[in-house]
């Protein structure tokens, strides 16, 4: 699959983003979902198949889509993106025109361990891609409230905090997504890329 965003970062490396390939990186997703610091991902029960029966899903909507982002070709992170409007965090906050909504899950270190700025980096890009190259004007995330690293993250990333929401059950045919308590945080264009 092509790449629909290229963005390099002095002293980091090249960041692409391309459209998941529900079934080819069906393996790599799996792999990260299931470990336990993907708990709040929600997929950690999940057989390398129903992941890829997920993501398969995912790429029939046009409100939702999956991304694969690579640094220097190795899988660094799945970044989601929807539409608040068409998403059940639409009926917990005034979605506004321009606003995007994104997931994230980050790959798990390598062999090396953590290492100092490789996620802030690693997100400016795919926030880059999320305002700059889909030309949106905020986003918003939703993390589990106990989540407190991921919502700690987004906040160092520039991310301002909303309210706490309880987004409601989803229970549709193909979908079915329990009740969340979420923190809500948003990032505006502006203050991300100013100027």
């Amino acid at each position: 699959m092509s790449d629909l965003y290229e963005h390099h970062v002095d002293g980091y490396g090249t960041v692409r983003v391309r459209p998941l390939d529900p079934a080819a990186d069906a393996a790599v997703v799996h792999a990260w979902a299931r470990e336990e610091r993907a708990a709040f991902w929600g997929m950690t029960g999940l057989t390398r198949d129903q992941v890829a029966e997920v993501y398969a899903h995912m790429a029939g909507l046009d409100t939702h889509h999956a991304h694969l982002v690579t640094k220097d070709g190795a899988p660094a992170a799945l970044l989601q993106t929807y539409e608040p409007a068409a998403d059940r965090v639409g009926e917990c906050y005034d979605v506004r025109p321009g606003d995007l909504g994104i997931h994230v899950l980050l790959a798990p270190a390598g062999p090396a361990g953590p290492r100092p700025g490789w996620t802030s980096a690693l997100l400016t890009a795919m926030t880059a891609y999320a305002l700059l190259g889909l030309d949106r004007r905020r986003l918003v995330v939703d993390p589990d409230v106990r989540n407190t690293k991921a919502i700690d993250r987004f906040e160092r990333q520039g991310f301002v905090r909303g309210p706490a929401v309880v987004l409601p059950e989803v229970d549709v045919p193909d979908v079915h997504l329990p009740e969340k308590r979420a923190q809500l945080a948003f990032l505006d264009r502006a203050v991300a890329f100013p100027g």
